[in-house]
């Protein structure tokens, strides 16, 4: 099912990723797909979800404005399968690059759909953990994440209304979205402090 190792695809994200915030993303989202894999009964695929949740972003640091567009020729160059191609433009779907394009590939296998919805609530959650004392995910409650979620000025690049169309994708209340990852990025924090090293 793989095309690519996980190393060749690491190697591929810091070929165009320099920044620690876009590798640090990268990362969390890999873990937390994984997780999210071995979650829902997908464990013989967790380095498949793995895989893809750490190109999800291939483009987005050199080309911002054409995210989800330059990623199937970034992934291509390096023979990347159409598969794991058409996952990485899922998690796109709905949104209008600069360029006037609107992403019209939609998640269709549950991994797309919950790459889809977690993708921005990482975010959200690491912004989260970031004010808390501790600067954990690992004591965060699902009440105190519900706050920070409702106050629209509070990690206000980090699309609510992709997250709930994710949660309505995947036939989930959002309670349950959000205790899932925040478990699931609670669980692989010190993985990627590791890593980041």
């Amino acid at each position: 099912m793989e095309s690519i190792t996980r190393d060749e695809a690491f190697a591929l994200l810091e070929k165009y990723n320099k920044d620690p915030f876009h590798i640090q993303h990268a990362l969390t989202v890999e873990a937390v797909m994984k997780w999210y894999a071995r979650e829902l009964g997908y464990g013989e695929d967790a380095d498949y979800w793995g895989i893809v949740g750490l190109l999800h972003d291939i483009d987005f640091e050199l080309y911002p404005n054409e995210h989800c567009i330059k990623a199937p020729e970034l992934l291509r160059e390096a023979g990347v399968s159409e598969d794991i191609i058409r996952s990485v433009v899922s998690h796109g779907y709905g949104i209008t690059v600069e360029s006037r394009v609107t992403i019209d590939v939609a998640p269709e296998h549950e991994m797309e759909k919950v790459l889809f919805a977690v993708d921005e609530l990482t975010g959200l959650i690491w912004a989260a953990a970031l004010m808390r004392p501790s600067k954990s995910a690992k004591d965060m409650e699902l009440k105190s994440l519900k706050k920070k979620y409702k106050s629209k000025s509070f990690a206000a690049g980090c699309s609510r209304e992709i997250i709930s169309r994710g949660a309505n994708q995947l036939g989930w209340e959002l309670d349950k979205l959000l205790s899932m990852t925040l478990q699931a990025m609670a669980e692989s924090e010190d993985l990627i402090k590791q890593k980041m090293e």
